[in-house]
């Protein structure tokens, strides 16, 4: 079977909204075992991909230590997790786009050869991640893999004043793709799923 190589792919990490619950916190910089949320994710997607981009409104010079370029939102009013997509899909140099937030330390370590395999078969714009919990699906809309063609599209989208992504992703040829273990999707939103993420660990 045909397979999209990893080199064709780069991730775009979410570190750009305001983490409220968190009292504010730039959360991709809070302290999991000592270590960054974005530390941790980078370090979970990079043998799946060729490059990655960091998205961020915040402590800029903190995440450019970690090697990767950064990259602000076009406007600087937290407008949700599509004006992430939007800068990464624009300033890839690779044909797909597997987008992931950073506080999500337990993803897949095949995430993006999952999304890539549905979407490579069905010759589709987008993929992203389900799972089963007691018998009901969700979705994790934010763990996806998108054609960096698609950026046309979502332009046009964020145009009309929209934000939501299950409404964009409408507009796409996409496909959900179910992944067993509901815990790898386990956030970090609280104090209280810190120290949970921290006991799973």
């Amino acid at each position: 079977m045909e397979k999209i190589d990893k080199a064709e792919i780069t991730a775009l990490i979410l570190c750009g909204g305001q983490a409220q619950r968190m009292g504010g916190q730039d959360k991709g910089l809070i302290l999991l075992r000592d270590k960054a949320l974005v530390a941790w994710t980078i370090e979970r997607c990079h043998n799946q991909v060729g490059q990655i981009i960091l998205n961020a409104n915040r402590h800029i010079e903190d995440y450019q230590q970690y090697g990767w370029p950064t990259l602000r939102d076009a406007k600087q009013d937290f407008s949700g997790p599509l004006a992430g997509f939007q800068v990464g899909l624009a300033h890839s140099t690779t044909p797909y786009v597997l987008v992931m937030p950073c506080d999500t330390p337990l993803f897949p370590s095949n995430l993006a050869e999952k999304l890539a395999d549905a979407m490579l078969q069905n010759n589709l714009e987008c993929t992203y991640a389900v799972t089963m919990e007691d018998g009901v699906e969700q979705a994790h809309p934010v763990f996806c893999l998108l054609k960096r063609s698609a950026l046309e599209s979502l332009n046009l989208f964020l145009g009309t004043g929209q934000r939501k992504i299950d409404r964009w992703f409408s507009e796409l040829s996409h496909q959900k793709v179910l992944f067993d273990d509901p815990t790898a999707f386990l956030n970090i939103n609280t104090p209280e799923e810190l120290m949970h993420i921290e006991q799973l660990l």
